[in-house]
């Protein structure tokens, strides 16, 4: 059905002969429109419906793009990133192959505690200059919205650099960047056998400085075995609640310990990797209106065996993203369609659910969903363009690049 909002005298711009996957919160499948046109104003969209419903506009202020038929999509939100780091981890990747665990890395003292030596050595211009690569390829494959954390710093000095260094990259591309603090991401050296300790720090300094700042959106927390324990997750969801600040957090990765449930009970925003959450873990993120964030470039990459509960996801209706979970450890991958991919074969989701899991749901997982990851008036034009015949082929192809353009706030980028 068309809609409209605003005097179709006021549209800056329609596209014309297209169809459009909508991705409408709740709508089935695609929430397709095909023989559609789409008209912006403002830097939000104005209307959209069937070509042959559109109203009177004025032809002489309105320019008009000819769709040829292609399909458009919501701009692409990859909702957990990592993106900022100094150094790369090829090494570990070597010794994996060669038979040692990942958690053998970790506590050989491998694993995020080698990145966060080479983040604390570099320069802030070293940071943003290689993120600038990683993020320019999510880019240039519809990506418009993007979650950067910490969590490689992990002291005041380097945790606030690198999200000063996120904050410029939204300064350099056209991206909305979400900035998470992941300050207990892992135990730094310093405080080996001191955990609660430094979980003061977190609290205490960091976090205090973060939010005066005004650096963050979010509060991220590590809470696994080789992370921090429920309770200590459970004082800095305390300490960032009293910040106003929302929060979320790792877990159920490697072992059950319970840190989706507790952060149910803080209404966070997602449980992200979750591969070994039960269905308790389920109900409480259903209650608590919860996003679970699937991680399949990690599975892939770890070479793990245990999948995320799917069904269990889908028995309870709770909402599932779909994101690169781009680092340097476990997921070295900037690639947002091939994890499109890898969450249909890896994990069985239809070519709707991932397309959900990188719109709609994605911006839900970063507490956007009344204005990004879906086509609907009011929202901002964040829109991409792709020459397939039909929206699973985002899905089944990767490696050739569909996209041919991108609009961000109503305007080209690509």
């Amino acid at each position: 059905m068309s809609q409209l909002i605003v005097d179709s005298n006021s549209w800056q711009l329609l596209i014309t002969k297209v169809n459009l996957a909508t991705m409408t919160e709740g709508s089935s499948g695609y929430g397709e429109i095909t023989d559609a046109a789409l008209a912006i104003a403002g830097g939000k969209i104005a209307w959209l419906g069937k070509e042959a419903d559109l109203p009177e506009y004025n032809k002489n202020s309105v320019e008009v793009i000819d769709g040829n038929g292609q399909w458009i999509t919501p701009g692409l939100v990859d909702c957990h990133t990592h993106l900022v780091y100094g150094g790369d981890r090829a090494n570990e990747f070597e010794m994996r192959l060669e038979g040692k665990s990942y958690e053998e890395i970790a506590n050989a003292g491998g694993g995020i505690v080698s990145t966060v030596s080479a983040t604390r050595k570099a320069s802030e211009k070293a940071l943003f200059d290689s993120a600038l690569k990683r993020l320019s390829a999510l880019h240039h494959q519809g990506v418009t919205t993007i979650e950067i954390k910490s969590g490689y710093g992990l002291d005041v000095d380097n945790e606030i650099k690198m999200l000063k260094v996120a904050g410029l990259l939204a300064k350099a591309l056209p991206v909305s960047i979400q900035r998470t603090f992941l300050g207990a991401h892992a135990l730094p050296v310093e405080y080996k056998g001191k955990p609660d300790e430094y979980i003061d720090l977190v609290c205490h300094e960091m976090l205090t400085k973060v939010a005066k700042e005004q650096l963050a959106d979010a509060v991220d927390v590590f809470c696994e075995g080789i992370g921090f324990s429920a309770e200590q997750t459970e004082r800095v969801f305390a300490c960032a609640q009293k910040h106003g600040l929302p929060v979320k957090v790792h877990a159920e990765q490697l072992s059950n310990l319970g840190g989706t449930v507790l952060a149910a009970k803080y209404n966070a925003l997602s449980s992200d990797h979750i591969e070994f959450l039960d269905e308790a873990g389920i109900i409480a993120m259903k209650k608590a209106n919860m996003t679970a964030v699937l991680l399949p470039g990690a599975f892939y990459f770890l070479r793990e065996t245990q999948l995320p509960p799917i069904d269990l996801l889908r028995k309870h209706q709770v909402s599932m993203a779909i994101a690169t979970d781009a680092n340097p450890g476990s997921s070295p991958i900037n690639n947002i369609q091939l994890m499109l991919n890898m969450a249909c074969t890896l994990f069985r989701l239809t070519p709707a659910e991932a397309l959900a899991g990188v719109t709609c749901n994605g911006a839900k997982a970063l507490g956007l969903a009344s204005s990004k990851g879906q086509l609907a008036v009011g929202y901002d034009a964040d829109i991409a363009c792709w020459d397939i015949k039909q929206p699973a082929e985002l899905c089944y192809q990767f490696g050739v690049n569909p996209l041919t353009q991108l609009f961000k706030a109503g305007k080209r980028v690509i």
